[in-house]
């Protein structure tokens, strides 16, 4: 009798773990999706056109307000799965998951639908910023220095890391006796809706124009605020742990 329940038992826990693999497979491309239309949605109220188009990315706005909104999710998610799993992923997957929605809507919507050349409007690159917030967390196992040095290297290096992408639109070419940019040139050409005045002014002949002068001094300034904001979404995250661990203790 003992051997025909150990092998109901045997069977019981075969079973059990055949149907959560099945739910894994279903739940976490689930949670990958949602993700990724969380972090769209909230990248789309806080960034909005300042990524949507290239010609926008400019030396002032772009590097100060892109990592804000790009270190929310990584601060919150990067803490609850470092706590609760012990896995420093959390920003790296969020970023991912943001990525593969961005790089759909872009095309489905603003090349598909309104048939903008997808070199105006392809996403910026940011993955290198959750790789790098994570690996520090790696290090140091600290959130106090992941906050420190990731968040301030994550405000610094994202006009660099995606100058590679954007210099093309900074060769200068000569319109109408104006020396400009090419991104300059795809702005006067292409005037859209609730555009910025200072875009639709060409700044003519001057080292401003090419993505000089201003744009060290917004970085480091962008990675002193990133710093706090990240600090900040940690501790909104560890809210959301330690809600977690009350419920399984009640």
């Amino acid at each position: 009798m003992s051997a025909v329940i150990q092998a109901a038992a045997v069977d019981n826990a075969q079973e059990a773990a055949r149907v959560d693999a099945q739910v894994d497979w279903v739940v976490i491309p689930l949670f990958a999706i949602l993700l990724g239309a969380v972090f769209s949605f909230h990248f789309a109220l806080l960034v909005g056109d300042w990524d949507y188009w290239i010609d926008w990315r400019d030396r002032r706005f772009w590097p100060l307000v892109t990592p804000l909104a790009m270190t929310v999710l990584p601060g919150v998610f990067g803490f609850a799965f470092w706590k609760l799993l012990r896995v420093p992923v959390g920003a790296t997957l969020s970023i991912l998951a943001f990525t593969a929605a961005t790089w759909v809507s872009r095309y489905l919507n603003f090349h598909g639908f309104a048939g903008f050349p997808m070199n105006m409007v392809s996403p910026s690159t940011y993955i290198a910023l959750g790789l790098l917030i994570d690996c520090i967390l790696l290090l140091t196992r600290s959130w106090f220095f992941t906050g420190i040095f990731g968040g301030f290297l994550a405000g610094v290096l994202l006009y660099p890391l995606n100058w590679p992408g954007l210099a093309p639109f900074m060769v200068p070419v000569e319109m109408h006796g104006t020396l400009m940019t090419v991104a300059d040139v795809m702005g006067f050409e292409y005037v859209r809706t609730a555009m910025p005045e200072y875009v639709r002014i060409i700044e003519q002949s001057t080292l401003r124009t090419f993505g000089e002068a201003v744009t060290p001094l917004t970085a480091v300034f962008a990675g002193f605020l990133t710093i706090l904001n990240l600090w900040f979404w940690a501790w909104i995250g560890s809210l959301g742990v330690r809600s977690v661990w009350l419920h399984k203790i009640v």
